[in-house]
């Protein structure tokens, strides 16, 4: 347990560097007791945190996608039938680390090509919600028992809603030109070891430039909420106290857009403050799965009634798993 916690607190916490960056700010002569110098610890410790991890993390998820072209995807989710489908295709999610909207043209592409439908929403579940990098940002503030829960829990829904579309056969809320579109095989070349890691490299360089805005974003406001928001505010809202605290951190969430990285601090500045675990990752679900720009881009490929299946089921797979996380945060965390 020694070296686990070592590994969870210096290599993936990276405390070291808050120690150090808050040296460095004293040796300045700012005040690190005030507001303002904590603001600006928790500010450089957060980006430079993420920003590492987030590279390293994109680069070995990019190598191991390289295996994983979405024709390839096709061909594996193509081989699997009834809930295998649904649960390969969750686990396929978890090799692509996309935002809520960069799944959506390969939840088309999938759904076009003729996969079921249901599975189709499984991957669409758990693309944004669920990646190998959630596994390990998540182990370096809550811990690797909450880490490898809420990936679980993640797959669960993921599954599971997939499979209620597929029972109610939905097909036909689909838009037409979708299914007229067809499916376009294209032989997926083997690279060399060489180009996946500069398939990789590139990779990292263009998610980091859409991402980095929004790990500035999440990173001010996770700086405002532990320096600036009262405790008993935040308690109030999202607390013990608080029996709606679960369903309110997930609505607040849906209109919200983001990715895993840019979640993590708020994430983080909340559970400082005293919110209960179970709101805090209602929260970080409903802005990865639920986001506004995702969903009037899902509305092109869907019909309303889908679209709003489609919501409701994350919404209540959210809350309901939002309340076993309350229920157990003792065991947890």
């Amino acid at each position: 347990m020694g070296i686990w916690r070592f590994i969870q607190d210096q290599v993936l916490g990276m405390k070291w560097l808050n120690r150090l960056i808050g040296s460095g700010l004293s040796t300045l002569g700012i005040d690190m007791n005030g507001r303002i110098g904590g603001s600006i610890q928790f500010f450089i410790y957060d980006v430079v945190k993420i920003t590492v991890l987030l590279c390293f993390l994109i680069l070995v998820i990019s190598y191991i996608q390289s295996y994983f072209p979405p024709e390839r995807s096709k061909h594996i989710l193509g081989s699997f039938h009834g809930a295998g489908a649904n649960i390969v295709s969750a686990l396929l999610g978890t090799v692509t680390p996309f935002c809520s909207c960069s799944s959506i043209p390969l939840f088309i592409g999938f759904t076009s090509a003729g996969l079921p439908l249901g599975v189709t929403f499984s991957f669409l579940i758990s693309s944004p919600m669920v990646d190998l990098g959630s596994l390990v940002l998540l182990m370096s503030i809550f811990g690797a028992r909450v880490a490898i829960v809420y990936v679980v829990v993640g797959l669960v829904i993921a599954v599971a809603g997939g499979t209620l579309i597929e029972k109610l056969h939905m097909e036909k809320y689909v838009e037409s030109f979708i299914f007229s579109a067809g499916g376009v095989d294209i032989e997926s070349p083997d690279l060399a070891k060489r180009e996946r890691v500069q398939y990789a490299k590139e990779q990292v360089a263009s998610t980091f430039k859409k991402v980095f805005p929004y790990i500035l974003a999440g990173v001010g406001i996770g700086a405002v909420i532990h320096n600036w928001i009262p405790e008993s505010r935040i308690e109030a809202i999202l607390g013990s106290n608080n029996p709606f605290g679960v369903i309110l951190a997930t609505l607040a969430g849906v209109p919200m857009y983001a990715d895993i990285f840019g979640t993590i601090p708020v994430a983080e500045a909340l559970l400082a403050k005293g919110a209960q675990l179970g709101a805090i990752l209602s929260f970080m679900m409903a802005v990865t799965t639920l986001s506004l720009p995702s969903l009037i881009m899902l509305r092109k490929a869907v019909k309303p009634k889908l679209l709003a299946l489609f919501i409701g089921i994350c919404i209540i797979g959210i809350i309901i798993v939002g309340y076993l996380f309350n229920m157990f945060q003792i065991f947890l965390i």
